[in-house]
């Protein structure tokens, strides 16, 4: 079987690797080709299109990159008619996949497609869940997406979330704080500033600044390069990295979900341009940004936006987080239970290949 597989962001990319490591494993006849980046590729993954080119953060820069993205769409049709694609498998990017979605059912009615971890309609609200039931499957990762499409009259399939699985808690824990910029270029530029001022205000506390690749080096301040209480790594395994430090501090993501799961207290971060923020708060249906606080409907880590987004409101969170740490482990241990479940990753590729039995 020939599965065309699409991915878009660095979080996408973790999850469609973690199935093609069982996949590869459990079914060598199946071949993947596609859209991903270096966690795919090392696990199998055949990738015609490099997920770098293609980070898009914020309303503003989608607007700004549609043709390129039209563009992109064409070549994967292409592609999926040229090597007689089967089934093709559609990992998160809703931006992007709901409009591709539309033109592969109307090109290739007859290739089945698999949405793994559709946009967060319960967050953005149901406008596009018409653009959804264009897929044949839904593969959702949270337990309240089961309740929120059934309401809607989508079926949808949960086996538990997969970082349950990829992200146990750690087993040793070190003093350096962690900071986690972010994997796109628009959200490194807007918080550098900020881990800067933190880094110099501290100048006895040891950061580990941990960045996706060689190219984000690039964003960082020159004088952030050359200060000794910071060490500044890239590609390395985060559940590695979480060993060495007491704390995080990271921007919004799935990186805070991996946070809670491998029982690191942390602190979200988040900047944007106005209109994106200001759209942004216009369309959010949840009070949180952060899939922790989202997970259990309160906040297990702090969230600093916008203008709250201040050296000195971290500071004082962490100095928090120091002074109670039994009440976050309890958080971070219910988060883990509101998500467990059993042979997660191996359910999900086995639901892809085989279908439902």
């Amino acid at each position: 079987m020939k599965i065309f597989v699409s991915t878009g962001e660095v979080s996408g990319d973790l999850h469609l690797s973690y199935l093609a490591k069982v996949i590869r494993k459990k079914y060598p006849d199946c071949e993947l080709y596609g859209v991903a980046g270096l966690h795919s590729r090392e696990a199998g993954v055949t990738v015609i299109q490099d997920i770098q080119e293609l980070a898009i953060m914020g309303f503003l820069e989608a607007f700004k990159k549609y043709s390129f993205l039209k563009e992109k769409m064409e070549s994967y049709l292409q592609f999926i008619e040229k090597e007689k694609i089967e089934k093709v498998l559609l990992i998160d990017y809703g931006g992007f996949h709901l409009k591709f979605l539309k033109a592969l059912k109307e090109r290739c009615p007859d290739v089945k497609v698999n949405y793994y971890i559709p946009p967060k309609l319960w967050v953005w609200g149901k406008k596009r869940i018409q653009s959804l039931r264009l897929a044949d499957e839904i593969m959702v990762i949270f337990p309240w997406e089961v309740d929120f499409y059934q309401k809607e009259g989508v079926k949808v399939h949960y086996f538990g979330n997969p970082l349950v699985e990829t992200c146990p808690p750690r087993k040793q824990s070190g003093d350096k704080i962690l900071l986690l910029p972010g994997s796109r270029k628009q959200e490194i530029l807007s918080v550098m500033d900020i881990y800067y001022d933190l880094i110099l205000r501290n100048p006895k506390q040891e950061f580990l600044l941990k960045l996706s690749n060689e190219e984000a080096f690039s964003f960082l301040p020159k004088e952030m390069k050359d200060l000794p209480n910071v060490e500044i790594i890239f590609g390395k395994d985060l559940g590695e990295i979480v060993k060495k430090c007491s704390y995080a501090v990271a921007v919004s993501g799935t990186v805070t979900l991996e946070l809670a799961l491998f029982d690191v207290p942390s602190i979200v971060v988040y900047r944007t341009s106005f209109l994106n923020y200001f759209i942004a708060k216009y369309l959010l249906k949840v009070g949180y940004i952060s899939l922790p606080n989202i997970t259990l409907g309160e906040e297990v880590f702090p969230e600093l936006i916008q203008k709250d987004c201040e050296v000195k409101n971290i500071e004082q969170y962490l100095e928090k987080i120091k002074q109670n740490p039994a009440s976050w482990k309890k958080k971070l241990e219910s988060v883990r239970e509101s998500l467990s479940g059993e042979n997660i990753i191996e359910n999900y590729a086995d639901f892809l290949v085989e279908g439902e039995k």
